[in-house]
C-alpha cells in the first residue's frame, strides 16, 4: 500500500484543541442524528454490549462513549491508541479515574508497543478517515487484531458511501469532508466492509443505521 504521508496526516489533523472542544456536540448531538442518522445512542450500545474490563480503543476522539459507558469493572484496564496528540491527551484527562494507558501510533503500520494483549478493541468512527480503499486500509485490521487475546472482540462503526442510503446532507457533507481529506471514504462500501471484516474475524455482525454500519467480529 503506498499512501502519502500527507494523506494520513490530513484524516487526523482536523481534531484540533479547539476542534475537540465543540466535537461531541456537532457530531453525537448534531450530524450522527440529522446528518449520518446513524444514532449516537447506538453507538452507545455498541460499547456497553461489547466493552470488556481490558480494552483498547483506536482512533480516541473525544473519549465520549468511554466517559458514558458502563464499564464491567470498577477497575478496568483502559488504553488510548492515536496518532494525533491533541486527542491523546484530551481523552487522558477525560478518562483520568481509569489511569488509561496512552500510545501514539500510526495504525496503518505493524504496531509495536509495550504492552499485554487485549481482550477487546474499539474503532468507532475511525476507518472512514483513514486513506486508500478499504482493501487498502483492511490492513488495519491485521495490524489490531495482532494486539488481541484469542476469542477477543473488536468493535466499531464507520460511515459509508456504497451499500447504505444517503440524504442529500450527508452526500453533500461527505463531499467536502473527502475534499479536505478529513475523510477518505468514497470508495467505502457495505460490500468491502463485509469482505475485510469476514477475512479477519468470526462470528461477524454488521448493522446498517442510516449511512453508518455497526460491526463486530472476534479474533
Amino acid at each position: 500500500m503506498s499512501i502519502a504521508p500527507e494523506q494520513i496526516e490530513a484524516g487526523q489533523a482536523v481534531y484540533t484543541r479547539r476542534v475537540l472542544t465543540i466535537y461531541d456536540f456537532w457530531v453525537h448531538g448534531l450530524s450522527n442524528r440529522f446528518v449520518w442518522k446513524c444514532p449516537t445512542q447506538k453507538i452507545e450500545a455498541l460499547y456497553h454490549r461489547h466493552i470488556t474490563p481490558n480494552h483498547l480503543d483506536v482512533g480516541v476522539g473525544t473519549g465520549y462513549f468511554l466517559d458514558r459507558c458502563r464499564m464491567p469493572s470498577e477497575t478496568p484496564r483502559i488504553a488510548l491508541m492515536d496518532l494525533n496528540p491533541n486527542t491523546l491527551e484530551f481523552c487522558s484527562r477525560r478518562l483520568a479515574r481509569y489511569r488509561p494507558e496512552t500510545y501514539r501510533c500510526d495504525v496503518l503500520q505493524p504496531i509495536s508497543i509495550p504492552a499485554a494483549k487485549f481482550d477487546s478493541v474499539g474503532i468507532n468512527y475511525l476507518i472512514h478517515c483513514l486513506p486508500g480503499s478499504l482493501e487498502e486500509k483492511g490492513v488495519v485490521l491485521d495490524h489490531l487484531k495482532a494486539l488481541m487475546n484469542p476469542n477477543a472482540v473488536l468493535f466499531g462503526s464507520t460511515l459509508l458511501q456504497g451499500g447504505v442510503v444517503r440524504n442529500g446532507a450527508a452526500s453533500r457533507l461527505m463531499e467536502i469532508y473527502n475534499k479536505k481529506g478529513i475523510f477518505s471514504n468514497r470508495d467505502d462500501s457495505l460490500e468491502a466492509l463485509k469482505r475485510a471484516l469476514t477475512q479477519r474475524f468470526h462470528d461477524v455482525s454488521i448493522e446498517v443505521a442510516g449511512c453508518g454500519a455497526l460491526f463486530s467480529g472476534r479474533a
